[in-house]
Order: C-alpha cells, then sequence, then structure tokens
C-alpha cells in the first residue's frame, strides 16, 4: 500500500511535536524565596539569568579587532542598559582560564556520572562537545574535515579541558566528557558523512528508509538533528552553569529538498528520472516558492527551539562548515540549476550563521582555513567577564527584557546575552506565599497519590487500562513491571504474577498467570480480558523461581460502560524513549506495552496515546495541558489527532526542559450538547 504524503508529513509531526509546542524556560530573574516548582513563561524567546528578584548577571566577551580577549578591564569600564535604562554594575569578575599550569587531577579521566560533575564544575576545565552531524555532511567533507579538527583537539585543547563527541542518534547519556583526548581523536578519524546518502546503517534507518520518500527522510533527519543538539545543551547546563561550547560540524539545514532531487519512490532508490529532469525545475514557480515559504517557516521555529535551549543552559553553538569555500550546494552531476544551488547554499549557511549568532557563538563558514577560524573558539572560552546588576525596573510583567552591554574602551568588540523574560505579579505571589491557596484541588491530589512512593509494595508496579471489548463488554489489561529491591537487601525476583479477577457476586471474570518472559525485553508483562462494566475485584498473587508466593495485592477496579451516551477518555497509555532511536521505533506502533511507572529522568521523551468515546460517531474536541503540582497550568501540549478510524489521538513530551518534580497531564475531551471530561495523569521527574 502506498503510503501518501498527508500521513507520512503526520508521521513525522507526531514524532517531533516538540518543535511546534512552546519549551518551558528553567532560567529567569529568581524571587528572593523561590518556590519548589515554579511555572515557566508560556513562550520564551531569550536567555534568562538566576539570581534574586531584581538580580540579572551576564557573561560579557569582550575582544580586539584580531580577536583576541581583553583581560584588563574594571569593572567601570562596563555600561549595562535595560531597555535602554542604565544599570548600576554591582558584581563584577573575569574568568580567565590558564592551561600554562597543568594540575595533578587532570591525569584522571572522569569514570562516573558524579566524576563528570565534579570535573565539569571546575572552572579551569573548559567544555567543549564535538556534533558531528553525519546526516548533513558529504562524505568527501568529512573527509577533508577530520584533519583540522584532530589538529584542533591535539594543539589547542589543554590537558584539563573536557572533551565529548555526538551524533544525531547518539543517546543524550552515552555522551562522556573525558580528558582523554585521544579517545576522542580516534572517533572524529571515524567520521563518514552521509549527506544524502540514504542507505540504511542500522536498524532505526531501515524501518523508514524505504518507507519514506526522500523529502520526508529529510526532514526527519533534520528534525532529529536539531532535537540531539538541544539535549545535549541541556546534560551541559547540568553539569555547569558557566560557559559551555558545542562545535556543531555541519553543512548546514535546508527547509526543502530541490523539486530535481524528489522522488515519489521511498528513499529514492530505483528512481532513473532523478538525473534527467529539467535543471530550472522549480525556477520561478509560484508554487514552488509558496511550497518553500511555509517550509521555511517550520525550519525557523525548529532553529528558534535550539536558540532557547542553548541559551537557558549556557551553551554557545560553533558552527563550521567543512566544505570550506563553495560557489553552490550542488554540484553538475546532480543537474540543478546554478540559481537553485545557490539559493540552497545560501540558506544553509544563513541557518548555520543563525545557531551561531543567536548562542553567542561564531559561524566558521566560506573558510578553507578551518584551523585559523577554530582558535577563536578557544579565545571565547578562556577569558569572559561575569557581569552582575540589580534591575532598577524589577519588572514583574512576564515580558522581555532587553540587555545592552558596552565597554568604554574604543576599538573592542562586545558580545553578551540579549536579554530575560521577568517573572509575573502572580509568580511572585506563589514564591512568596501571598494568596497562596490552600493547596491543589482534589482531583490534583488523588492523581498525585498514585505516583507516591508504593512502600506497600515490595515486588511490582502495575498498571490497568481500559477500553472498548467485544459485545458491548469493556476490555481490561493488565500490566506489571518488576520494582528494582532495596538497595542493600537481597530478596527473590519476581517471576509470574497470578490475576483473579471476580464480580462483587464471587463470578471469576478472569484467572491466569502472567509470566515474565512473555514480555519484549525491557518491558513489563501484560494480559487482557473482556468484563462487563461494573466493580472487579482483582487478586494478584506475585510469585518467585520457586512455587512459594512472594507477596498479595487486592486491587478494586472500576469497570466504565463504554457504549454509555457520554463523552468519555480511554486510560491514557504512555511510553518514554531515552533516545532520538528509542522514540522513532515507538512512533511508529504500539508494538511494545505501555509503561506502567510514572518516574522518568529530564533525558526522557514521552509518548502518550489514549482514546476517545461518544455517542452517535462523534468526534469530540480534545485538548491537553501542562500543570505543576498543584494544578497551575505551565503550557498547552499540541495533540495529533487520529489519521484514520480506530486510531489513538498522540502527543510527545520531551523532558529535558523541565525542573525535578512531580507534573500532571490534564486531558480534556469535550462535545456539543455533552459534559466535558478531564483525565490527570501525573508523573515524576528525577535528575
Amino acid at each position: 500500500m502506498r503510503i501518501t504524503p498527508y500521513r507520512l508529513i503526520a508521521a513525522v509531526a507526531a514524532l517531533l511535536a516538540a518543535i511546534t509546542m512552546p519549551v518551558p524556560a528553567q532560567e529567569r530573574p529568581a524571587p528572593a524565596t523561590p518556590p519548589a516548582q515554579q511555572p515557566p513563561p508560556a513562550d520564551p524567546n531569550q536567555p534568562a539569568f538566576r539570581a534574586g528578584i531584581n538580580a540579572v548577571r551576564v557573561d560579557v566577551i569582550v575582544t580586539d579587532k584580531q580577536g583576541n580577549p581583553v583581560a584588563d578591564l574594571k569593572q567601570t569600564d562596563f555600561e549595562v542598559f535595560e531597555d535602554n535604562k542604565p544599570q548600576t554594575v554591582e558584581t563584577f569578575r573575569l574568568v580567565k582560564i590558564d592551561q600554562t599550569t597543568v594540575p595533578a587531577y587532570t591525569q584522571r579521566s572522569p569514570r562516573s556520572r558524579n566524576d563528570e560533575e565534579t570535573a565539569a564544575a571546575d572552572e579551569n576545565s573548559r567544555i567543549f562537545v564535538f556534533f558531528l552531524d553525519d546526516y548533513h555532511v558529504r562524505k568527501d567533507s568529512s573527509m577533508a574535515v577530520r584533519k583540522p579538527i584532530v589538529e584542533f583537539i591535539a594543539n589547542q585543547l589543554g590537558p584539563s579541558d573536557l572533551i565529548g563527541v555526538m551524533y544525531p542518534l547518539t543517546p543524550i547519556d552515552a555522551v562522556v566528557l573525558t580528558r582523554n583526548h585521544q579517545s576522542v581523536i580516534n572517533a572524529v578519524e571515524k567520521f563518514i558523512g552521509r549527506k544524502h546518502d540514504y542507505e540504511p546503517m542500522n536498524d532505526l534507518e531501515r524501518a523508514y528508509v524505504y518507507k519514506l520518500t526522500p523529502d520526508v527522510i529529510e526532514m526527519l533527519r533534520r528534525q532529529v538533528s536539531l532535537t540531539a543538539i538541544r539535549g545535549i545543551s541541556t546534560k551541559l547546563g547540568s553539569l555547569r552553569e558557566g560557559r559551555k561550547s558545542l562545535i556543531l560540524v555541519s553543512e548546514g539545514y535546508s527547509a526543502l529538498l530541490p523539486p530535481q532531487m524528489r522522488s515519489d519512490v521511498p528513499g529514492g532508490f530505483g528512481d532513473p528520472g532523478r538525473a534527467t529532469r529539467d535543471p530550472f525545475a522549480g525556477d520561478n514557480n509560484p508554487l514552488e516558492e509558496r511550497a518553500r515559504f511555509t517550509a521555511e517557516l517550520d525550519l525557523q521555529r525548529e532553529l528558534q527551539d535550539v536558540f532557547d535551549a542553548a541559551n537557558r543552559n549556557n551553551t554557545s553553538i560553533y558552527a563550521v562548515d567543512p566544505r570550506g569555500l563553495a560557489i553552490g550546494d550542488f554540484d553538475i552531476t546532480a543537474n540543478i540549476s546554478m540559481t537553485t544551488s545557490q539559493a540552497s547554499l545560501n540558506q544553509a549557511l544563513d541557518t548555520l550563521r543563525s545557531l551561531a549568532e543567536n548562542t553567542d557563538g561564531r559561524a566558521i563558514v566560506n573558510r578553507n582555513d578551518l584551523a585559523a577560524g577554530m582558535k577563536q573558539i578557544i579565545r571565547d572560552s578562556s577569558a569572559y567577564y561575569l557581569v552582575g546588576y540589580s534591575s532598577t525596573q524589577a519588572p514583574t510583567d512576564g515580558k522581555f527584557h532587553e540587555i545592552k552591554v558596552r565597554v568604554k574602551r574604543p576599538g573592542v568588540q562586545v558580545r553578551a546575552r540579549r536579554g530575560y523574560w521577568a517573572y509575573t505579579e502572580s509568580d511572585v505571589r506563589r514564591a512568596t506565599g501571598v494568596g497562596k491557596p490552600a493547596g491543589p484541588p482534589p482531583a490534583v491530589s488523588k492523581a498525585l497519590a498514585a505516583i507516591a512512593p508504593m512502600t506497600n509494595r515490595r515486588y511490582i508496579r502495575t498498571w490497568v487500562g481500559l477500553g472498548p471489548g467485544a459485545d458491548g463488554k469493556t476490555k481490561v489489561t493488565f500490566l506489571w513491571e518488576p520494582l528494582p529491591p532495596t538497595a542493600g537487601t537481597r530478596r527473590d525476583e519476581p517471576r509470574r504474577v497470578t490475576v483473579l479477577a471476580t464480580t462483587g457476586s464471587g463470578e471469576i471474570v478472569y484467572r491466569g498467570r502472567v509470566p515474565a518472559d512473555l514480555a519484549p525485553a525491557g518491558s513489563g508483562a501484560s494480559a487482557s480480558f473482556d468484563a462487563k462494566p461494573g466493580r472487579l475485584d482483582v487478586r494478584l498473587t506475585i510469585e518467585g523461581d520457586g512455587t512459594g508466593t512472594l507477596d498479595n495485592e487486592d486491587r478494586d477496579i472500576a469497570v466504565p460502560d463504554l457504549s454509555a451516551p457520554e463523552v468519555m477518555i480511554g486510560t491514557p497509555r504512555v511510553w518514554f524513549a531515552r533516545n532520538a532511536r528509542e522514540f522513532t521505533m515507538l512512533s511508529a506502533g504500539e508494538a511494545s506495552p505501555p509503561t506502567a511507572g510514572r518516574d522518568f529522568r529530564r533525558t526522557d521523551r514521552l509518548l502518550v496515546r489514549f482514546d476517545t468515546f461518544a455517542p452517535g460517531g462523534i468526534a469530540p474536541v480534545v485538548t491537553a495541558r501542562l500543570l505543576n503540582q498543584q494544578g497551575t497550568r505551565m503550557s498547552d501540549v499540541a495533540v495529533t489527532a487520529p489519521s484514520a478510524a480506530g486510531q489513538p489521538y498522540l502527543f510527545d513530551l520531551p523532558l529535558a526542559s523541565f525542573a525535578a518534580g512531580q507534573y500532571l497531564l490534564e486531558l480534556t475531551a469535550t462535545a456539543e450538547g455533552h459534559t466535558p471530561v478531564t483525565e490527570l495523569v501525573a508523573f515524576r521527574i528525577g535528575s
């Protein structure tokens, strides 16, 4: 069956819906007594700074005309303006890293997460991560760029510098900062670009290359790369508040493939017509210009999300184009007109410049001598000023406030952050306790109670899902996952769970064992049965390797009548992915059971599916919102409607931008003439 372009676009939109969803900020001027969980602003576009209610701090890079750092300025040399109003500089410090004296600890490389955090806390250890964007670098360019990068690592970096390497599909947890520079050099020497090469290299790529057309593959690759940049920026921000450098090796990003490279054949394999197409196809074509305009809007939104993540985490992006000087994005063998080729090149270079300029980095593009340009990365990271002031406006309007930094000394170049988002008055009241409500609504408290620590459950966690069954019954799905043992204790591992479900009158509805080995690796074990609407008493017997019983658990389940003439929401099903590869596999279908747990990490990304039920075939209006633990709205969540009858609603939620704590997802379904219904899903984010 041929996959329509609309379904492909919908699939990609579902894969990375976070690009269209506001990303909550983690940094802004904080009240004197910060709340335990502070709602972020609805639509942040610039970085903000941690301090008191009216205190702001910004790092400033000052260089001379040759790009060398100017390190002899005094506090009186700086002028700071907020919304064009002068501010008084109150705190001032020069951060200057000296690599001439090598401490003994640099002989040791971090071996654990704790080692990594300890090493990163040292300001004398500069942090560099090389993002090798093989999806957007041609093979010949990747081979040419290896030497200047290796020489940069070997000759420019000091022994105390922490460095890492990452590809678009590298899991965030797998990126480890190290002082073993040779290991990173070894990885760089194996760098092979695959731009416009769709031959699959792993199972993830095989899952989509043979199903998607080249234009959709390119869009998917672009979104995966930019999402990975956002993820690594968040990780770097969690390690240290000071300046970090992300060296992006890429030929830039394009909004739309030229018409000569598009194909209706998945992956473009076996399409002989591509090489013989009109080289001027698309030139001065209004339809092509309209499509390009729409695609560029999407690209700009994706780039804006990267700006936000990098700025919130004080990560500067240094974009390195390995092509050097170029007159077009395609060579003569592509059969593409020079006009189209130059336009594609200009757009790609503009994306690199935009990423650099909006994150306090630099774009090293259109240069055959990359080594000279990359030296500036070291200069920027070796000397900068931390300047702080107390805002005379002390704004509480929730708006963006521009910051300008000037230096009285002539002939120098000054770079600094652009501004911050202020708190609202309600934010301050919540922070200081003025007008603070007595507590969250009862429905919120009930949802949060479901994720409370399970001190009375020693062996398993369970999840029960309710959906439509046969002959007017309701399908009950039972799922269990083993709980980790308490630290320092030994116990038998749970292997099977016997489920006995009976009605109030004692009638047996279901009896059966659910062994662990029925489940795919890394997921829970599940069983399903149909039941009439009403109450069910469920007895769970947890068994180990032997024949003895480890534990018992009793559940009381209310089985709804999903055929009733009212609007209802089915039990939400939650999956989580640790990296882009896992998320792509999850978004392709529901092959694996959902997770029973509700404890996640900031590096995880949630995928939520749920069904709605309404009489007469009515399609209810479905919305989703993210709430904090007090039940206060934080942001709206974009929900993707079913692409066909019988398909669920779905949305995804990256957790990288949220602080540790408890949150809720509020799902609401409304239909004209019917009472709206709401479902709350609580979850917890750890470190």
